[in-house]
């Protein structure tokens, strides 16, 4: 064996002997076999040993992580603005959001009046009155 197969292979055996004892394997049955065997099986299930425990290792800690994360991502979601908003409609002309609670339905009703039409809800409307609508909200704002 050259010198640098034995250094390899002294090198390995003590790599084995410590993750064997850092991790508390049993030494004793790597050591009671023939040193061929101990050369051609040991280093092949002490690897292999490796890789299963670093890959416990690691779904362990992405699961911690998971559960550690998931109330977090769970309060961060977006809350509503309002207690009475009950739903939020987009104004495509305008490009802007309009919340549809008391204060709009009332907005919406001053608008029907003013038009001498009956009152419909406003998500019952043709689109073409729902446009006209938002484009007389616009320019007749609350008074409040």
């Amino acid at each position: 064996m050259s010198d640098f197969a034995a250094r390899k292979t002294c090198l390995v055996r003590r790599i084995l002997v410590f993750k064997c004892v850092l991790y508390g394997t049993d030494i004793a049955t790597v050591a009671s076999h023939s040193h061929a065997y101990r050369d051609s099986k040991s280093e092949y299930l002490g690897v292999k040993e490796y890789i299963v425990r670093l890959l416990n290792r690691f779904v362990s800690s992405l699961s911690l992580v998971a559960a550690l994360a998931a109330p977090t991502a769970i309060m961060a979601g977006p809350k509503p603005q309002d207690g009475n908003v009950q739903v939020r409609i987009y104004d495509r002309d305008h490009r802007d959001y309009h919340n549809w609670d008391d204060r709009e339905d009332r907005a919406y009703r001053r608008y029907l009046a003013a038009r001498h039409r009956r009152y419909r809800e406003y998500q019952r409307q043709h689109n073409r009155v729902q446009r006209r609508y938002w484009y007389w909200r616009h320019h007749n704002p609350d008074r409040d």
